[in-house]
């Protein structure tokens, strides 16, 4: 099934086109009337050197005219080849696609709200019939009933048309498409950009990266420069200084050697001071029971500082390189790699 772009924004059509396997761009005067496009010749001759196929309007009163104009806009400078020629279904309208169609011109007669229109268009050779589903569906008519008559009678009287599912206004026209088996789809973007969205996608990928990182990461790659760092001779009054600039919630203890000791952090003050009181804090670290700290070496994969954290029931580990103070890692580090 061919996949066209509806549009004529014309950044957003660079943009998309970068995707790299769309087939091509349906626009229409009206979409570039919207998007502030005066120079309707201008804008085509870009968007020809943009995409693979462009599919223009033709306008006439009499098929003369449309004929006329096609011919008009392919000496433009436009490829044959690759140049959609749309014409509103009428009588005029399948005259001018079977003249067009004998000169070699790609034709795509569209506005197509029954089968009756869609079996001229064909008749006369139209290379496209394209049918409004969402228009359709306004009015409370049975669209994809039509469509999949549309694609019998090609299938079924071997006509060389292609039947495209326009009119799209979400994702589940898409998918209805597919299953009905039409030729092309022409989808606008703000539709075609949720088609590989997926909240189980979403999921499955983010823990594959989690899970990537963890055993390619190592411990050191995700530690804070600031590292509150605090010795036995200094009091809690420092410590929560060093923590409070750090912006962390607990800091190292320390030997004269830097050799991890013990931790202090925000639970340990708030138990303190509710058992002694705010003075408190002018103790000095080597007032405290210590307990030697869970430690983790730098250059160890994030993947084994996971099962420290799950083997020891706790939530920071201090990082050392060397046997000396580094940084501290925290679970909640861990978790922030889940997005």
């Amino acid at each position: 099934m061919e996949l066209y772009l509806d549009s004529a924004d014309i950044q957003e059509i660079k943009e998309v086109f970068k995707l790299g396997f769309l087939d091509g761009l349906t626009t229409t005067p009206t979409f570039m009337h919207r998007h502030g496009i005066t120079d309707i010749d201008g804008a085509i001759i870009e968007l020809s050197k943009i995409v693979p196929v462009l599919m223009i309007e033709a306008l006439g009163e009499t098929a003369e005219e449309i004929v006329a104009e096609a011919r008009r806009q392919l000496d433009l400078g436009l490829d044959k080849k690759n140049t959609v020629f749309k014409i509103p279904i009428s009588m005029e309208g399948v005259k001018a696609c079977k003249m067009l169609r004998d000169d070699d011109f790609l034709v795509n007669i569209h506005l197509v709200y029954t089968l009756q229109q869609a079996y001229m268009a064909m008749a006369a050779g139209a290379t496209y019939v394209c049918p409004l589903v969402g228009r359709l569906q306004d009015q409370g008519q049975d669209a994809l009933s039509l469509i999949e008559q549309c694609v019998d009678a090609v299938n079924y009287y071997g006509y060389k048309t292609k039947i495209m599912f326009s009119s799209v206004r979400s994702i589940e026209h898409v998918r209805n498409a597919i299953n009905i088996g039409v030729h092309n789809i022409t989808v606008p973007w703000k539709v075609m950009k949720q088609l590989t969205e997926n909240h189980f996608t979403e999921l499955g990928t983010r823990e594959f990266f989690e899970h990537t990182r963890l055993m390619t990461m190592k411990v050191g790659e995700l530690i804070n420069d600031v590292n509150p760092v605090v010795t036995t001779d200094e009091t809690i009054h420092d410590c929560l200084v060093k923590m409070t600039v750090g912006g962390f919630g607990a800091a190292t203890i320390v030997d004269e050697k830097q050799k991890p000791i013990g931790v202090f952090t925000d639970g340990d003050l708030r138990r303190m001071i509710e058992k002694e009181g705010s003075g408190s804090i002018d103790r000095k670290i080597s007032d405290l029971p210590l307990k030697t700290p869970v430690m983790i070496e730098a250059n160890e994969l994030l993947i084994k500082a996971s099962e420290i954290f799950k083997e020891n029931q706790v939530d920071t580990l201090i990082v050392t390189v060397a046997g000396k103070a580094a940084g501290m890692l925290d679970i909640q580090d861990l978790m922030k790699l889940s997005g």
